[in-house]
């Protein structure tokens, strides 16, 4: 049966990384059919020039505000149309590597799961083990995110199991079964334009009883700094600027939109707490 897989990858600048990420895309043994999207959300450095001149891809333009949930969210309405059942929706980040499997590795993890979406082990390949994250821990009671590769042994962590189930799945490579979209929703971007955004999408899915699965085959390897890291910010900057995963008002908001009703009701609260214990303990 043939079926094509979306890899949809926002970018902003940093053309060094995009180029190594298209030579991995572009490697890829898979049946599939792969439609690359790449979402450029007013790259400066050369990008655009760049990707002009790549006969394989689609370029979506964005002015600089979209952020990562709206980039993600423009490349899914924007291939939307062109989605078949039995297709697929990938989620890269543009400062990842994977090897030629990578692709094949996901959507024979999502079959055997029952069309599960499948989120991708993170290395860091300078670490030993290269094992750095797996998947995410949500506690909506404590706000807090934790990593299932906290729970594990020396031993696990050097050889992990073939599947992990998280909370929640990252956007640094996961693949998504086209149909989930269709019946509960993209994001959210007004709500959540970057941090959290992926955490909320496939925590609702997973509400609505799509298995969420990490694979150990599907990895990627990052950079040994990559996604939440608020080195550098000013204090204000930490706390309310977009592109930090401190942000208040998105943290509040993520812990609303995936807890119950009384866990909203009572979030401001808590996070608020929460920021007073963090600061008492420094």
């Amino acid at each position: 049966m043939s079926f094509s897989v979306f890899a949809l990858v926002p970018v902003f600048n940093r053309l060094h990384h995009t180029k190594a990420m298209l030579e991995c895309l572009r490697a890829q043994k898979t049946e599939a059919k792969l439609v690359i999207v790449i979402i450029n959300d007013g790259s400066t450095d050369g990008t655009a020039e760049y990707l002009a001149e790549q006969p394989d891809l689609v370029e979506l333009k964005g002015d600089g505000t979209l952020f990562w949930g709206g980039a993600m969210e423009r490349g899914l309405q924007h291939t939307l149309p062109l989605w078949s059942k039995g297709d697929y929706i990938l989620f890269l980040n543009n400062d990842t590597s994977f090897p030629p499997g990578y692709v094949e590795a996901l959507v024979r993890s999502s079959r055997e799961n029952g069309g599960a979406a499948v989120g991708s082990m993170i290395h860091d390949e300078s670490a030993q083990p290269p094992l750095v994250s797996i998947g995410a821990r949500v506690d909506v009671a404590r706000m807090r995110v934790t990593d299932i590769i906290d729970e594990l042994s020396a031993t696990e962590r050097a050889d992990p199991a073939a599947f992990y189930f998280p909370d929640a799945l990252s956007g640094r490579g996961t693949l998504f079964p086209v149909s989930v979209f269709g019946q509960h929703g993209t994001l959210v971007p007004k709500l959540l334009p970057h941090y959290f955004a992926d955490y909320e999408l496939s925590m609702r899915f997973r509400r609505a009883g799509v298995r969420l699965v990490v694979s150990r085959e599907g990895f990627v390897v990052s950079p040994p700094v990559y996604g939440n890291s608020t080195e550098g910010m000013s204090l204000w900057q930490r706390y309310f600027s977009i592109r930090s995963s401190r942000n208040l008002r998105h943290t509040l908001t993520f812990f609303c939109l995936v807890g119950t009703p009384m866990q909203r009701l009572t979030a401001p609260l808590r996070l608020l707490a929460k920021a007073i214990w963090q600061g008492l303990r420094r």
